[in-house]
């Protein structure tokens, strides 16, 4: 029976963060709407666990068990609106900021929907 490797589990979930944790993780990807560009901030918390072990019960038959997981929360925390030579950041948790934004970008509230749908359409493609 194997063993449980607590450093390559560790590696193996490390690793995968690593390939998901890039900048475009933090600063998305930009959405041009007419003549503006709009750049999302994410905010990106996570936690991640590992453990294992082995043991022997009362009848002397040996084992071994691990396990892993991780966790994470990612949530909108600002939009860079870029028109022309202006540029204003937007904080999104404050009062009135998603309202200016769409206020600055007519047309954002239906951008945002077709790309929803467009992605919907994929994931039935794929499936």
């Amino acid at each position: 029976m194997a063993n449980f490797d607590f450093k390559e589990n560790v590696e193996v979930i490390f690793n995968k963060l690593e390939s998901f944790l890039k900048t475009k993780t933090v600063v998305g990807e930009p959405i041009k709407i007419g003549e503006t560009t709009i750049v999302p901030f994410i905010n990106l918390a996570f936690g991640l666990g590992t453990g294992g072990g082995t043991g022997t019960d009362d009848k002397g038959i040996g084992g071994s068990g691990g396990g892993g997981g991780t966790g994470a929360k990612i949530s909108p925390t600002a939009v860079l609106v870029i028109q022309g030579d202006k540029i204003e950041l937007l904080p999104i948790k404050k009062t009135g900021g998603l309202d200016k934004l769409v206020d600055m970008v007519p047309g954002i509230i239906e951008r945002i929907n077709e790309k929803k749908e467009e992605k919907e359409i994929n994931q039935k493609i794929e499936e």
